[in-house]
């Protein structure tokens, strides 16, 4: 529909909705679900298992004489209510129960379903080690969201239904079973262990979880709740580095969200093959074990951390208030994400929160502006798992970022408190949200609501200063790029601060190094309201700004591009306290290109005192098409942070000179204190290999060079091996490299290495002949037959690469024979990519190459006319 989105008529973005979307709503309920118990037997050896489930129903109505459940291809034997059996109906997606006699108001049922499974396809996941694996620990854990439940027991799977559980499993004696709320018993019979917990707080089924495993239990605790950690045997130490921090997160959100973390514990179990990064199941959450880091690991790796706090606050936020429908799933993922921002500020400070932000920003415009614009809030689509994506999740995050700043931060922490003590052990809306925002503090925030929650999209500037001497008057003029002209309803209507930096008379001139920008400028701030296509704003100002800052602090989710001249980006880049604001400027400086902006550049680089804003001015000098860019990048290659070496390491990777290849080469042989430096040099030479430039190594040195890497660098989740997979996938028409990637496809190879090897024949196919792109799209053929979610999705990402038709019928007949809804998404998607390429990509590539020929002597001619005119003026 297409009132949903902006432009649509214009096709300036990809519709959310693909055919088969459609409106989804809530079942009517026939009453109160109080309770279900889950009584279950497991045969790990033979993925099977059998049970009882028990729902205990209070119905809101007379007269209802059947039920409808949601259970699928479950083996249902009999249906008992109160005790007595009763007919059923069942299709393999719905189990109808006729009632004998019809339900009388607040009359308890109790429905009781024998049944089992066999070979579960969602839902409940049984992880065994086989020929290719032999290594693989036995366990088996579930995942309810979105509507996966239904998989593993029968129940009304939406969440609007909330009840207390109670899960008894029987299991091999060996084994730990872990479950939601507090472990009530458990008793040895015979061979076997029987758990017995019971969750006494109201939750949705899609949070009902099971873990099995023979776990270590590593225990700690916050206010005497008891804090575990399960993982496999013998990364006890890798447990407590990956989520030691927990107990101090759970007294910061329960501290900040004014409500104490609400359940009797608090179990991580960390599990194998897990299809997500984490989810927040009550009390229980359930964490893929590739979030361990070693010891090197936790040097540069910080996702580990921001996934336990996301997970964490979803306690709160998803578990405690629960959202009445999925349309509304940003409401608890948003927070969930935005905690990660809250906890970087609290745990390493205002900066390290601001930049954090920024690239949740940029994650969310990505998706927009590559793969389709939707509002936030909205219930058409094929199936809900659909709306998990950047938009609920990072810019979610955005706009509680926005609603703090609108409010402020006591009025703001005021409102969020208010939510959660208003609607605990309750299911909640968006307007929910809003009306304890307006009940905390009175103000109406509808109108951030509707252009940034209710409608797709968000505000495109374009920012143009000039300073008028004679009447000492400052001009800016904003303009809404993302609006057409006369169409108002694309238009943002926000209240926009602009501020003008003065720096203190004499450190402006002389500052070679900033050890504190705040110190050194002073920053007068006007609001304004931005609400037209084109607007001039004019400020009288005592003296000319040294450099201009639109929307001080950067807390609108918006794209900027400045129009600022050379000096005042310089100045802003130098001593703008806000480091999204020096980066813009980087951004800015990098397009105009030049000796001015590469001298800013590399002081910047040397100089500034945030990581964050060093790595972007680094990706930004390969921007600046000059030779002299090499001298100033290698000096970034000795920088304390890591993140700045491997935003160094990938820029030397663009630049492709033989002086970056045997630096790079170099840095391979000596090693770096990161993987991810590593890493990122093992896909740079690849890169620099595959360049079109006269002096590039030799393809087959760079090969070798690779396949050392594979044959000697195994380690922590593969990270550095991938690298070398990347770089190979770069040498697009190289046979041999194919041929290597080849090997690492096949089941054996460890899971992150082979799924890298998968996704890297996309890659490289577009470059290979006809003989060769038959092998791949054969290989990828067979690996498409497997059903591990994460094997499928490589395939389809492999395939959506392909500049070839035959990878269209591939990826069709994946799209219709997967049961997994996001597969099926992902590879519809992939095949309007394809048959993009195809027709216009071999032109394009020929275009490319020419223009790259023509860059590169471009490049020649302005270095010697820069060397030129800097030798000139001294």
């Amino acid at each position: 529909m297409s009132q949903y989105f902006f432009d649509t008529e214009k096709k300036r973005y990809k519709s959310f909705e693909l055919p088969g979307a459609k409106p989804h709503y809530n079942p009517d309920h026939p009453g109160q679900v109080e309770h279900i118990f889950l009584d279950l037997s497991l045969d790990i050896v033979n993925k099977k298992y059998q049970g009882r489930c028990s729902i205990t129903l209070k119905p809101i109505r007379n007269g209802i004489d059947r039920l409808n459940l949601d259970a699928v291809n479950l083996g249902i034997e009999s249906v008992q209510v109160d005790g007595k059996a009763q007919n059923f109906d069942y299709d393999g997606q719905q189990l109808s129960i006729q009632l004998e006699p019809p339900t009388q108001v607040d009359k308890r049922l109790v429905i009781a379903i024998d049944y089992s499974a066999d070979k579960p396809q969602r839902g409940l996941y049984f992880i065994q080690s086989d020929k290719h694996y032999p290594h693989k620990p036995s366990q088996v854990w579930t995942q309810g969201e979105d509507e996966d439940s239904r998989f593993w027991f029968p129940c009304f799977d939406y969440p609007g239904q909330l009840s207390t559980s109670e899960i008894r499993i029987r299991v091999p004696k060996h084994l730990i079973a872990i479950s939601n709320g507090e472990l009530i018993a458990a008793e040895e019979q015979g061979e076997d262990k029987i758990y017995h917990w019971s969750q006494q707080q109201v939750h949705p089924t899609y949070l009902m979880t099971l873990a099995v495993g023979d776990f270590a239990e590593i225990r700690d605790q916050w206010n005497g709740i008891p804090v575990t950690y399960y993982v496999e045997k013998g990364r006890e130490e890798d447990a407590k580095r990956s989520m030691g921090k927990t107990p101090q997160m759970i007294e910061f959100l329960s501290e900040k969200y004014g409500y104490p973390y609400p359940y009797p514990k608090y179990a991580q179990v960390c599990v194998d093959d897990f299809i997500f990064g984490g989810m927040e199941n009550t009390s229980a959450t359930l964490l893929t074990d590739k979030c361990l880091l070693d010891e090197k690991a936790a040097l540069d790796n910080r996702n580990t951390e921001s996934l336990v706090v996301h997970e964490l606050a979803h306690q709160w936020f998803g578990d405690l208030l629960v959202i009445k429908h999925w349309s509304h799933a940003w409401i608890k993922e948003g927070m969930a994400s935005y905690s990660e921002v809250m906890w970087t500020e609290h745990e390493y400070g205002t900066t390290e929160a601001i930049y954090y932000r920024l690239l949740e920003a940029r994650s969310y415009l990505a998706e927009d502006s590559t793969r389709y614009r939707r509002p936030m809030v909205t219930h058409v689509y094929r199936e809900a798992i659909e709306l998990y994506d950047r938009h609920i999740y990072e810019k979610g995050s955005c706009v509680y970022h926005m609603i703090r700043t609108q409010l402020g931060e006591e009025l703001f922490w005021k409102a969020i408190q208010t939510f959660v003590r208003d609607n605990a052990h309750r299911t909640v809306e968006t307007v929910d949200l809003l009306r304890a925002i307006e009940k905390a503090t009175g103000r109406n925030l509808l109108f951030l609501f509707d252009q940034y929650v209710y409608r797709g999209g968000h505000p495109d500037f374009k920012v143009a200063y000039s300073w008028d001497s004679d009447s000492k008057l400052a001009k800016i003029t904003v303009t809404q790029t993302q609006a057409s002209v006369g169409n108002n309803s694309d238009l943002f209507d926000l209240k926009i601060p602009i501020g003008f930096g003065y720096v203190q008379q004499g450190d402006f001139e002389t500052s070679s190094s900033t050890p504190s920008q705040t110190s050194y400028c002073d920053l007068k701030t006007f609001t304004v309201r931005v609400n037209e296509q084109e607007q001039s704003f004019y400020f009288p100002l005592d003296q000319k700004p040294q450099f201009i800052s639109f929307d001080v602090g950067n807390h609108f989710l918006k794209t900027v591009s400045l129009e600022y001249p050379v000096p005042e980006l310089k100045a802003q880049l130098e001593f703008d306290p806000n480091p999204i604001s020096r980066i813009l400027a980087a951004e800015a400086l990098a397009k105009g290109g030049g000796n001015e902006a590469l001298k800013a550049l590399s002081a910047a680089l040397k100089n500034d005192p945030f990581w964050g804003v060093r790595v972007e001015v680094a990706k930004q000098l390969a921007e600046i098409k000059l030779d002299q860019v090499f001298d100033e990048l290698v000096v970034g290659l000795k920088d304390k942070s890591p993140y700045v070496r491997r935003a160094v390491v990938e820029a030397l990777g663009k630049i492709k000179t033989h002086e970056s290849y045997k630096v790079l080469k170099e840095l391979l042989e000596v090693g770096d204190p990161s993987y991810y430096v590593e890493a990122t040099a093992t896909r740079a030479v690849g890169a620099i290999a595959a360049a079109t430039t006269e002096e590039k190594p030799k393809e087959e040195k760079v090969i070798k060079l690779l396949k050392s890497v594979l044959e000697e660098r195994a380690g922590w989740n593969e990270v550095v091996r991938n690298g070398a997979i990347a770089g190979l996938a770069e040498l697009k028409t190289s046979e041999a490299a194919l041929n290597l990637l080849m090997e690492y496809t096949h089941l054996g190879v460890p899971q992150p290495l082979r799924l890298a090897a998968i996704r890297a024949l996309g890659k490289i196919s577009v470059g290979q002949n006809s003989a060769n792109v038959q092998r791949i799209l054969e290989r990828l053929t067979e690996i498409s037959k497997e059903t591990f979610f994460l094997t499928e999705i490589a395939v389809v990402t492999a395939l959506g690469q392909m500049e070839i038709a035959k990878a269209i019928g591939i990826l069709q007949a994946k799209a219709y024979q997967t049961p997994d809804g996001r597969v099926r998404r992902y590879a519809e998607e992939e095949i309007s990519k394809v048959q993009t390429n195809i027709g216009s990509e071999n032109a394009l590539r020929q275009l490319r190459s020419e223009v790259d020929q023509l860059r590169q002597q471009n490049q020649e001619l302005r270095s010697r006319l820069e060397n030129l005119e800097a030798r000139s003026k001294s």
